[in-house]
């Protein structure tokens, strides 16, 4: 069988998960593809070192994964990450794509020619550098004069590289599936899988123009009524707060009272602040996720495979390394059901 292992930062440890659990089905891999994390995964797989990676990455606290993050402010990104491919680097041991028991595709991205890049030949970590970074995160690497970044910008589960090689089925993991139904994504903010009532129709260029002349018309109604408002209030409170001896608890609570003030008045124009629960990497995170869905999704029409796990996109964050056990354990029972669903039970020993 073939296997393509898709991107999607730490949720690719759901990877080592799907290929034990083959493993112990007694299903032989013939062919890996990989983006990202996938191509991480998938190559020291082919190179039959999962066992001393998986061991390392249970090994992992939250501060060591933090000391193996060296930040930049140079090249494109704001993590080197060369601290980490260095040590998978040992583990790999110099392996090169050619010599692998296993043929091994890692997919990365050519931003000049704006075109995928299929790794097949040379070191196992530099394909797996060059399909690893991730933009704006991880700063991209140069590869025979092209400019390499993350596979999953044009491939997210990249099933095409495994075509060339002979096998009974294929099975992909997409780490980039619907947010789980039922779980708040933050607060103030619906989940994906439980859509309200301000999602029902988009908003209209119109709805907006009419929201700006009921602004303006207010703030002709007079001055009084703008100095009374609960924000003004709220804002003139926060200045006296900060220049109080005790300024710390109560600018955090003129703060809170602000938001909610502000939450209040803007409401009537339609819209809320985003919570102040969400952070940069949260918004870009979800982006990439978006993007990830849609064209796995329209690349697998032409292409699917004959089992798909499916991780859920909020399993956990991009950078959550430290989380090895709980996405491998995800892994596990997620393969299990889908190859169970597929009718792919265990092979009988002979």
């Amino acid at each position: 069988m073939a296997v393509a292992l898709g991107a999607g930062g730490a949720r690719g440890y759901a990877h080592i998960g799907a290929l034990q659990v083959l493993a112990e089905r007694g299903y032989e891999v013939v062919a890996f593809a990989g983006t990202s994390m996938g191509a991480l995964v998938g190559g020291v797989a082919a190179a039959g070192k999962l066992e001393p990676y998986t061991e390392w990455s249970l090994s992992l606290t939250q501060r060591e994964v933090i000391r193996l993050l060296d930040p930049t402010l140079t090249g494109g990104g704001a993590i080197r990450a060369e601290r980490v491919i260095g040590r998978v680097g040992e583990i790999l041991d110099g392996a090169r794509i050619e010599d692998l028991p296993i043929p091994y595709t890692a997919v990365a991205t050519d931003l000049s020619a704006r075109r995928e890049v299929w790794f097949q030949r040379g070191p196992v970590i530099t394909a797996v550098r060059a399909s690893t970074s991730i933009p704006g995160v991880i700063t991209p690497v140069v590869v025979d004069g092209r400019l390499l970044v993350d596979g999953g910008l044009m491939n997210p589960v990249p099933i095409e590289p495994t075509a060339a090689v002979t096998s009974d089925w294929t099975l992909a993991v997409s780490l980039s599936g619907p947010r789980r139904a039922g779980e708040a994504v933050a607060s103030g903010v619906a989940s994906a899988n439980e859509p309200g009532p301000q999602q029902s129709s988009p908003v209209r260029l119109g709805a907006g123009s009419r929201a700006l002349e009921e602004i303006g018309g207010r703030l002709r109604a007079g001055a009084a009524e703008v100095l009374e408002s609960e924000t003004v209030r709220a804002l003139s409170n926060r200045w006296a707060a900060w220049g109080s001896k005790a300024d710390e608890d109560a600018e955090a609570a003129v703060e809170e009272a602000t938001e909610e003030a502000v939450s209040r008045e803007l409401a009537d124009e339609g819209y809320a602040p985003a919570p102040r629960t969400l952070g940069t990497m949260d918004v870009f995170n979800r982006s990439f996720d978006v993007t990830a869905a849609l064209i796995t999704r329209y690349r697998m029409a032409s292409n699917p495979p004959d089992v798909l796990v499916t991780v859920p996109s909020d399993a956990c964050r991009t950078m959550d390394f430290h989380r090895a056990a709980e996405m491998i354990e995800l892994g596990r029972r997620l393969t299990e059901q889908a190859m169970d669903a597929a009718g792919r039970g265990g092979l009988s020993p002979g």
